[in-house]
This record gives structure tokens, C-alpha cells and sequence, in this order.
């Protein structure tokens, strides 16, 4: 039986760099927002499992070399993922509140409303950060 293959900090720091750079265009655009204003929670729970599909087929579908049971795990999940579904939500999140987008978009808003809002914009976001911590994840 193979070793399982440890995850390294260069691999998260490699997702990141993918993730922020896909996220920062959505996080600031309005149509965005206006999106979230609409959605409904079963919009919002779609699109994380979106994500979620998105993240896992990227890293063990589309690459035949990688083997989720071969990689390190926490819980039965490999690192790996748990690594690129933070970064693809963290980089949204951190990058709409640098930027103070809640305040901007949403700012009219109840703050209760505001927050559900910001949550629903980073359900849009993150489809697109999570193809970009991916892809540099499988590229180098």
C-alpha cells in the first residue's frame, strides 16, 4: 500500500493565489449583488454544492494521477479539499469585507438582511474562486 501524500503549505499557497484571482472580479461587481438580493437560501445551498462538485471533480476527476484515498485526511476528507473549499469561501469572504462590498451593495439594508446578503453573494463568488484555486492546485 502507498504512502498517503502529505499536503504542503506550497499547495494551499498555490490554491490562493488561484482563488484570489478569480474571486476579486466578482466580489466587486454589482450585478452580484444584485443576484444575492434575490436568491432564496436554496439558491445559496446549491451553489456551495456547486462548489463543492466543482472543487472535488477538479482536483480527483479531472487529474487521473490524483487518488482522494491516497491523500492525507482529516475525518475521512482528504486535506486537500477541506484546503480548497476554504480558500475558494475564505478568499471571497476576506476579499468582500477588505473592500467594504457589504457596505456598498448592501449597505441600505437590515443588518440581519445585509449579512444574508453577503452570504449570498459569496455562494455567487466562490463558483468562480474555487475554478481558480483548483486549476493553479492541478497546474503545478
Amino acid at each position: 500500500m502507498k504512502e498517503r501524500r502529505k499536503h504542503k503549505l506550497a499547495d494551499t499557497a498555490q490554491q490562493i493565489v488561484g482563488g484570489f484571482l478569480l474571486a476579486g472580479p466578482f466580489v466587486v461587481t454589482e450585478e452580484v449583488w444584485m443576484l444575492a438580493r434575490n436568491m432564496t437560501l436554496y439558491h445559496s445551498l446549491f451553489l456551495v454544492g456547486t462548489v463543492m462538485a466543482i472543487g472535488y471533480g477538479g482536483l480527483y476527476g479531472a487529474d487521473d494521477g490524483r487518488d482522494p484515498a491516497r491523500e492525507a485526511a482529516v475525518l475521512g476528507i482528504p486535506v486537500r479539499f477541506v484546503s480548497v473549499m476554504l480558500v475558494a469561501f475564505g478568499s471571497v469572504t476576506l476579499l468582500a469585507f477588505a473592500v467594504t462590498a457589504p457596505d456598498l451593495f448592501a449597505g441600505d439594508l437590515q443588518r440581519r438582511r445585509q449579512l444574508y446578503v453577503t452570504f449570498q453573494a459569496i455562494s455567487v463568488a466562490a463558483v468562480f474562486s474555487v475554478v481558480g484555486a483548483v486549476t493553479t492546485d492541478s497546474l503545478f
